[in-house]
């Protein structure tokens, strides 16, 4: 077996919770010839140990070095096929596709009443609960038995049935152009951030429209309509319409608001809709609406219609943490997040094989920017050296760009600037190679690299001609994007009047609440 396979089955183990274990026992003991097999024995070993030892499974079972791949093999069916058993997998799509096979096994036995009888119940659920590529499998299922035994029980039944495989396969194409559009726009946001410059604007623009189906609202379902609210609200995030972001975002929420028993069949849609309003809240600087919507998120995840399984933990821990970090920058409360940092670092430890480098990666500069704020420079720099150490990371450009330029700033905050000359010139040479330099970052980088040669009486003067530049830039289409990844105005006005970077932005977040 090869060690992707070996890895995968060793992980599946690990996964699994005490009940899935007991299950998975009494499923294989249902048959007694089982209770010494040698896959439940092979289960019994990789259960107890903490890395896999193929010479510790060979010494304990009595299984052949020839015999380990297939029975491995034999192991991992088994255990989906006990997880599929498992009431708690068991979810309106799995049941429709259960019945669909049970039908489909009455078919081939020439039971064709019951088969059809079997295929309408299902038909009918599949379509409630918007499992359309499923009702549209059934359909053809029911044409095949039509053809080869006429019912005559329906009047025009063969023309109902082709005039629903119509409507449907017309839907589904739409769901499938829209769900291909939306993956694409956030393939680009992970590749390279929010549009740089006006052509970039442009070119997301015209991909978008000219990508973007034909359709009319009405005439559309729920899938379709959450494929074209996602869509919108990637091509909204990419080109800064933040007002678009919240608009679309709400009208993901009010969708499932209208379906509400599609929430448990979707839950991961319904959570990430949630934290995108988040999202789009935070960089409209609602604060009051953002923390009543971040305990609103809180209180869901209690809500029994959201399942409790793996996939849902690690998305609420990332969901969670990564907006309550965003209320402490948008309070501008930097102080005392060591304990925040620690249970963030070790839910990072625990989901590792469930949130992708890129997500991780967002969390060490949010965490960085807390220290900063903070002003523990030492600490900035170690999560952003995180960023920019990591070599395999080839997403968020931008996240890999401001994470240097974020480092430049708190070297010299932390009195690290006997190298800073090198750090200005390998960041400059980075970005051009990134092709994001742009007038924010020139005017950063050439005020960092005059920094030493600027004597402590001038040094005021200095911060507030910075400041004065970049200050033309804050409404500035495509320049202000430097603004959100780091509050460096926020940052020179607390260096021109000698308090805390977090006193000023609590001021600035005082005055907006008012």
């Amino acid at each position: 077996m090869t060690n992707d396979l070996t890895d995968n089955l060793f992980s599946l183990i690990k996964s699994l919770s005490p009940s899935e274990k007991r299950q998975f026992s009494l499923y294989v003991g249902r048959i007694g010839v089982n209770t010494d097999s040698k896959f439940l024995n092979l289960f019994k070993v990789m259960t107890k140990m903490k890395k896999y030892n193929e010479k510790e499974i060979l010494l304990k079972t009595k299984i052949s070095k020839q015999q380990l791949s297939n029975v491995k093999a034999h192991l991992y069916k088994q255990i989906l096929i006990s997880l599929r058993l498992n009431p708690a997998h068991q979810s309106i799509p799995v049941q429709i596709r259960e019945q669909f096979d049970f039908a489909y096994i009455l078919y081939r036995k020439g039971l064709y009443k019951q088969s059809l009888k079997l295929l309408d119940k299902i038909k009918g659920q599949a379509l409630e609960y918007e499992e359309k590529n499923l009702a549209y499998e059934i359909l053809e299922l029911e044409k095949i038995i039509e053809s080869q035994y006429i019912t005559r029980s329906i009047e025009n039944r063969a023309e109902s049935l082709i005039q629903q495989t119509r409507d449907l396969s017309d839907l589904n194409l739409i769901s499938s152009k829209l769900s291909n559009l939306s993956l694409q726009l956030y393939a680009i946001f992970l590749k390279m951030g929010y549009a740089r410059t006006q052509e970039e604007a442009e070119s997301i623009r015209n991909y978008f429209y000219q990508n973007l189906p034909e359709y009319q609202i009405k005439n559309i379902g729920f899938r379709e309509k959450l494929w074209l609210y996602k869509a919108h609200l990637w091509f909204s995030f990419i080109t800064q319409d933040f007002l678009a972001c919240y608009r679309y975002s709400m009208k993901w929420i009010d969708l499932f608001n209208e379906h509400k028993h599609l929430v448990p069949i979707h839950p991961v849609s319904y959570l990430k809709g949630n934290h995108y309003l988040l999202e789009s809240l935070f960089y409209l600087n609602h604060t009051n609406l953002f923390e009543k919507t971040l305990r609103n998120l809180e209180g869901m995840l209690k809500d029994a219609k959201i399942p409790d399984d793996d996939n849902i933990k690690a998305l609420a821990f990332l969901y969670l943490y990564s907006n309550k970090l965003n209320l402490r920058f948008m309070q501008g409360n930097f102080a005392n997040g060591d304990e925040l940092v620690e249970k963030i670092q070790k839910r990072i430890k625990k989901y590792k094989d469930r949130i992708d480098e890129h997500h991780i990666m967002v969390f060490y500069y949010k965490i960085a920017c807390l220290y900063f704020g903070d002003g523990n420079n030492k600490k900035c720099i170690e999560f952003l050296n995180k960023i920019i150490n990591n070599k395999s990371l080839e997403m968020r450009e931008d996240l890999m760009c401001f994470a240097r330029i974020l480092s430049l700033v708190a070297h010299y905050e932390a009195g690290l600037d006997y190298h800073l000359d090198r750090l200005v010139k390998s960041t400059y040479k980075f970005l051009i190679k990134m092709n994001d330099l742009h007038e924010v970052q020139k005017e950063m980088i050439r005020f960092l690299r005059n920094l030493p040669e600027v004597s402590p009486l001038e040094i005021k003067d200095e911060f507030r001609k910075l400041h004065t530049k970049l200050k033309d830039f804050e409404d500035h289409p495509y320049e202000r994007r430097a603004f959100l990844y780091l509050d460096i105005l926020s940052w020179l006005e607390s260096k021109i009047e000698n308090r805390p970077v977090a006193d000023v932005i609590a001021e600035k977040v005082a005055l907006v609440s008012r």
